[in-house]
């Protein structure tokens, strides 16, 4: 079995307008806010709607995701957190099929 190096990898997608609207719509439920902020111990979130989509790990992008988010992730302020399956078929995305999305602690 070899490996397949992936030298470039396209990150770019569009939502459309309504798969978007249903999308943060879940994303700022105030249920799953709550979760977020309990699972991180923090007492309030607001989301970003910075979105994007993994990539596969290489050099260029060790930590799976495209360069200009490394900032979000290193830092204590911010979360990146995959998107639940179900959000994505309620949204009816399935192109890509997985997504992150940054969140920012408030206070």
């Amino acid at each position: 079995m070899s490996l397949k190096i992936v030298k470039n990898f396209d990150s770019s997608f569009t939502l459309e307008n309504q798969a978007q609207e249903t999308l943060f719509s879940l994303l700022t439920g105030e249920a799953f806010l709550k979760q977020i902020c309990q699972n991180l111990q923090w007492q309030e979130i607001e989301f970003t709607q910075l979105l994007f989509q993994p990539v596969p790990y290489s050099l260029l992008t060790p930590k799976g995701m495209p360069a200009e988010f490394e900032q979000y992730y290193q830092s204590e302020d911010y979360t990146i957190i995959n998107i639940p399956p179900n959000f994505m078929f309620n949204a009816k995305i399935f192109k890509p099929s997985r997504l992150c999305a940054i969140y920012k602690k408030i206070g």
